[in-house]
């Protein structure tokens, strides 16, 4: 019998026919007590110093570093629709991309005024920029983020953070010790009607009791590159060296760097040499709303366990210290298991047994999360007014962090016992040897 229907049908919000509630067997420990803090303790302060240091009243002036299907959304969803921003360079590897989106910006402003390089360090080097949006693949995003913050310029950069462990490690700590403000993309945290808010608001406050487990509807894990050899001009050789970076020299691929200004979300997420899969790449997001709802935005979980099934793709689980289990599967988007109801979440949807955890209001003495306009929004108000923001540098990790784990209890099936505050496995010097993979030549991270 399928799990997820034997106990009848919730309703939700739109009225359709949603997770049931499942059988609430054993204990767990309490739900974590509510906080009001968005960041971590010691993030970093806002009103750093980068660039040119942006006032209210003054534009702040932004460059782009990766020209993807991401960056236009984020570019005509946010910023170039709002007058406090400005963007004033882009950056992309394939020249006839990078044409494009200085087209866009250009036609944005009514004017050429947007600069267009296919080499990040000149973005990274401009004195009149004040942050960057980082909106590369997965593999690059912690040489080119923690670049930045060394520029002392802030930071949105999108998610899953990094594609290593200890990536993830280094970044938050870089961004910490720059003292700039950090944005991870992850903006489940702001937006789609604050309903993510919502549901955390409501576990914490204990609406489902004590909380047992949590089910994670997203992909699958990461496979390695199979891809053949495709045939290319001698200038796309060159650009997918570029695209290439850090990882391992291969030959072109259309389905890694799409040709031209394209209208998708490239296959590149789905292999290991360049991203974490669909897990990871959905699993920034969902496992991210339950490291927020749990409180354990600045650790994790202790330990990670593979599927009984060792040919499965999903149900690998996360325990956490107050013995909470966080388990890859289920229905699209996050379904929180307690002892008194369920509750189950989506960017679209929102449903509940009994149907009032989400319908009454919460009492007036409940601690209520920061409601922002939007992502991008949220982290120029953390760099102009000080206060924290949604998603810092911290925050971003350790959901990655979340994601490495299970990806390497998939690809090595054994169970795994993690020192969130250590950031290494306990007593497992094969395990800990898994927490990086080399970079190219020319292309490591920087010494700390």
């Amino acid at each position: 019998m399928d799990p997820w229907y034997n106990r009848g049908a919730m309703t939700n919000t739109r009225g359709t026919r949603g997770p049931s509630r499942r059988a609430l067997l054993g204990a767990a420990a309490s739900v974590p007590a509510l906080w009001l803090s968005r960041g971590v303790a010691g993030a970093a302060p806002a009103r750093a110093s980068a660039g040119r240091r942006a006032w209210p009243g003054e534009r702040f002036q932004l460059g782009v570093i990766g020209c993807g299907i991401r960056a236009k959304n984020l570019l005509r969803g946010h910023f170039l629709k709002s007058d406090r921003f400005k963007v004033v360079a882009v950056c992309e590897t394939l020249p006839e991309r990078l044409a494009g989106y200085k087209a866009l910006v250009d036609a944005a402003y009514g004017g050429d005024v947007c600069a267009a390089t296919t080499d990040y360090h000149e973005v990274l080097g401009r004195d009149d920029i004040d942050g960057v949006l980082i909106a590369t693949p997965d593999h690059w995003h912690a040489l080119q983020a923690i670049e930045a913050c060394r520029a002392k310029k802030h930071v949105y950069c999108e998610k899953p953070l990094t594609r290593t462990l200890d990536e993830a490690r280094r970044v938050a700590s870089e961004a910490q010790r720059a003292g700039i403000v950090f944005q991870t993309g992850s903006q489940q945290r702001t937006e789609y009607g604050h309903r993510f808010i919502d549901a955390v608001e409501r576990v914490r406050a204990g609406r489902i009791g004590r909380v047992l487990t949590a089910h994670v509807g997203v992909g699958d894990p990461n496979v390695p590159c199979d891809l053949p050899a495709e045939s290319c001009s001698l200038e796309e050789a060159r650009a997918f060296d570029r695209w290439l970076g850090p990882a391992p020299a291969r030959v072109f691929s259309e389905t890694l760097m799409p040709r031209g200004m394209h209208s998708h979300y490239p296959a590149w997420r789905r292999y290991n040499e360049y991203a974490g899969g669909g897990l990871a790449d959905m699993g920034a997001h969902h496992f991210d709303i339950v490291q927020w709802a749990l409180g354990m935005d600045g650790s994790g979980p202790v330990r990670v366990e593979p599927p009984q099934d060792r040919a499965a793709r999903r149900g690998a689980s996360l325990v956490y210290a107050d013995g909470a289990r966080v388990v890859h599967g289920g229905p699209s988007g996050v379904t929180f298991i307690g002892t008194e109801g369920v509750l189950h979440v989506d960017r679209d949807r929102g449903a509940a047994t009994p149907e009032g955890l989400l319908k009454d209001p919460l009492p007036d003495d409940v601690p209520r999360l920061p409601r922002p306009q939007n992502h991008a929004i949220d982290w120029l108000d953390a760099i102009e007014r000080g206060g924290g923001n949604a998603c810092p540098a911290e925050v971003g990790a350790r959901t990655a962090a979340v994601c490495h784990l299970l990806n390497l209890a998939y690809r090595h099936g054994r169970a795994l016992a993690w020192d969130p505050a250590a950031w290494s496995f306990v007593g497992d010097d094969e395990a800990n040897g898994w927490r990086s993979e080399a970079a190219r030549d020319g292309y490591e991270l920087p010494a700390e």
